[in-house]
């Protein structure tokens, strides 16, 4: 089943989404023609009386790496995406430039008097990495509100108490009990260990939170000292410590070992962003809140599967979800390239030179394009990403990889770059 097809009138308003077989028919009656294809959305050709519009909800669940999002028609799920962020990649660059500067600075040129009067940040001022998770997010929000008759929003307001998580009886474990008691925690080692035993890599089976080290030898109920393990293997393990457990398995005891330390990066990602993007959205729809705990316990009620578009959708209260859709569109954060005037190794070093020409012969990287090749060696139908020459023969991305030496005289472009790249 896929994403329903959104529809706009002559005058470029939003009207109700429609199913793809409605979406055809439209088409090859040559009543509709294709106004963008990611997210697929059509434009009538000729005026209709206006219908009455049904009000959608869209809901998110924010994420450090991938955000959920589900447009819903009340139960019914319609429509879905996974927005993939690039966060940690412009942590890097940033610290690539960082480090050119700094030796730059090491070199023996003329001085510079040092500027302080803009080095001040503003209140409320977040780390390019994170406020890039909060501007995608509202870039979606409202290319979404533009194509359908979005009325709400609806988020997951999620705080990971990362000293709990680390020690939970840091100030006692009343506030934890209940209903929801724990749901955050268990989710947390769900992702941490890939939802999978950590001592023999069985899936799809029920699981329990171990100790790495026994409490009857002294262990904590920190995060850092729990893993996953299924029931035959915690009870092999018993009150033994994981050195005496493993000690035949070097290998998989110092994975464990390793991947039990690793820092909570993602759950202060998310603390950091959740009221920057809240505040966002608010400027831009009425906003209602859910728990990551409500959402867990939604998903696990309506046993649905465990997918980032599943717990958008699950997200605040509900009591029924009709999935209308299961391919949700894939949305990858590209960016717009780089503003480097010349490449360089290293150590800072020019290399090679950067043209500022993006454009060639109608067509720029990154454009989504169908090319049909009639002659030569590369005969046949390509569609994907491409990348432009000055020359005129360009590459292209397909699924079943990379096509070089396409002249641009047989593409045709079919969405222009925007930023993302699109895969269902």
């Amino acid at each position: 089943m896929q994403n329903y097809v959104f529809v706009l009138d002559t005058n470029k308003q939003p009207l109700n989404p429609i199913t793809p077989r409605r979406a055809r028919e439209l088409l090859t009656k040559q009543k509709a023609a294709v106004f963008r294809m990611y997210p697929f959305t059509l434009i009538l050709k000729h005026a209709v009386p206006q219908p009455q519009l049904k009000l959608l909800t869209v809901k998110l669940d924010p994420g450090s790496k991938v955000t959920g999002i589900a447009v819903l028609d009340g139960e019914n799920v319609i429509w879905s995406a996974e927005l993939e962020h690039r966060g940690w990649q412009i942590k890097n660059a940033l610290e690539a430039r960082r480090s050119l500067r700094r030796s730059r600075r090491n070199h023996k040129t003329r001085y510079r008097q040092p500027r302080f009067n803009n080095r001040k940040r503003k209140e409320g001022w977040l780390a390019p990495s994170l406020m890039h998770r909060v501007l995608t997010t509202e870039t979606w929000i409202k290319r979404l509100c533009r194509y359908a008759p979005i009325t709400q929003i609806t988020m997951e307001l999620v705080k990971f108490d990362t000293q709990k998580m680390q020690n939970p009886e840091i100030d006692g474990v009343e506030y934890q009990q209940g209903e929801l008691a724990g749901y955050e925690v268990r989710e947390y080692l769900l992702e941490k260990w890939g939802r999978k035993c950590a001592y023999c890599d069985k899936e799809g089976v029920p699981l329990q939170i171990e100790h790495i080290y026994p409490r009857a030898k002294g262990g904590s109920n920190r995060v850092s000292n729990l893993t996953l393990s299924c029931e035959r293997c915690n009870l092999k393990k018993g009150t033994k410590s994981v050195d005496e457990f493993l000690k035949k398995d070097a290998s998989r005891l110092e994975k464990i070992k390793r991947q039990a330390k690793q820092p909570l990066k993602d759950a202060a990602a998310v603390n950091t962003t959740r009221w920057a993007l809240f505040r966002t959205l608010e400027n831009i729809l009425l906003t209602k809140t859910g728990t990551g705990g409500q959402t867990k316990y939604n998903r696990t009620r309506l046993e649905l599967p465990k997918e980032h578009w599943i717990d958008a959708a699950c997200v605040g209260e509900v009591k029924k979800l009709n999935l209308l859709t299961q391919q949700p569109l894939r949305i990858k954060t590209t960016g717009w390239g780089t503003r480097q005037m010349c490449g360089t190794d290293k150590y800072g070093f020019p290399i090679r030179h950067r043209g500022r020409k993006q454009v060639h012969f109608g067509f720029r990287t990154g454009d989504i394009v169908k090319a049909i090749v009639t002659s030569g060696k590369k005969v046949g139908e390509y569609v994907g990403r491409v990348l432009c020459r000055q020359t005129g023969s360009f590459d292209i991305a397909t699924k079943m990889g990379r096509v070089a030496g396409i002249s641009y005289r047989f593409c045709t472009p079919i969405h222009k770059k925007d930023g993302y790249s699109y895969v269902f």
